[in-house]
């Protein structure tokens, strides 16, 4: 069993870019709690990078967010990455390692994640994977719900199979709650539907972001600009079904001042607020 670790990061957190480590070591901005790397852009440093990551480490806590384990792929788990993983997270004592609900390789690296059948054979390859990998790093493997455009050989809904998974390789979820927005739109199914039926007990956190409107019923998942208001609502009403939880603002290009992530950072921090006030008072 590999599902009872408690958190080890909670309120808001910021996905960590190079460019930004200078700015944060001299000072971080008081809204944020955590931070979150992809693993592969910092395992190929050393030196005065390293130097720099290591320092920051160690004024704040970090959770990870890999890019290329690719859990979906039909190729062989590449054992000598997730061990340099493993590594990775024990040198900066890090206990949480999210992966995204896809995959990005085959015969190469396709630099993009691509949906996995949403069938039952799928589920029990990608379960059977997933128990692999949390064997080797000796700790929970997160999954995320991962924005998709199309939906090949389906033969059960999103929510279905991410349950699925889930249960089978009996691992924890982060839930992004943009790309359930995301989706919604793109594939014409009920966000908050969607959302209620997730399994609370295996939400570890959320990601929240914002996303590119290509038409009315097209959404990329960019994480280059602002959050809008509807994923601001979900998030909200995911701190109503599923509890507060740790949730991390991703922002990957069109990167402002720190000032202005602030803001958004302040505003997950009320909605946590305002949702633990509310939990109390019904509790009272």
């Amino acid at each position: 069993m590999h599902t009872m670790m408690l958190p080890p990061v909670s309120g808001v957190g910021l996905g960590l870019r190079r460019e930004m480590l200078d700015e944060l070591i001299t000072a971080t901005p008081p809204e944020i709690d955590f931070f979150e790397v992809a693993p592969e852009n910092w395992i190929p440093f050393g030196g005065k990078l390293q130097k720099k990551f290591q320092q920051l480490t160690e004024q704040h806590r970090f959770i990870c967010h890999g890019l290329s384990l690719s859990i979906g792929s039909p190729a062989p788990l590449d054992i000598v990455f997730i061990k340099q993983v493993k590594q990775f997270l024990r040198q900066y004592n890090i206990s949480l390692y999210s992966e995204h609900l896809s995959y990005c390789s085959g015969d190469g690296h396709l630099y993009d994640l691509m949906p996995i059948p949403f069938t039952d054979e799928a589920v029990s390859y990608v379960a059977r994977r997933v128990r692999q990998v949390q064997d080797i790093l000796e700790q929970p493997l997160v999954l995320e719900n991962v924005s998709y455009y199309a939906a090949p050989g389906q033969q059960m809904s999103e929510a279905d199979f991410t349950r699925a998974v889930l249960q089978e390789a009996d691992c924890q979820l982060l839930l992004d709650i943009n790309n359930i927005y995301v989706n919604s739109v793109n594939h014409g199914y009920n966000a908050s539907e969607f959302l209620q039926a997730m399994p609370s007990e295996r939400i570890a956190y959320y990601h929240i972001a914002g996303h590119f409107k290509e038409a009315e019923d097209l959404l990329v998942d960019t994480h280059g600009s602002a959050v809008i208001d509807p994923v601001w609502q979900l998030l909200q009403q995911a701190y109503q079904y599923h509890g507060v939880k740790p949730t991390l603002l991703e922002r990957d290009f069109n990167i402002p001042q720190l000032s202005v992530l602030s803001e958004e950072l302040q505003q997950i921090k009320a909605l946590q607020q305002l949702a633990l006030a509310h939990s109390q008072i019904l509790r009272a």
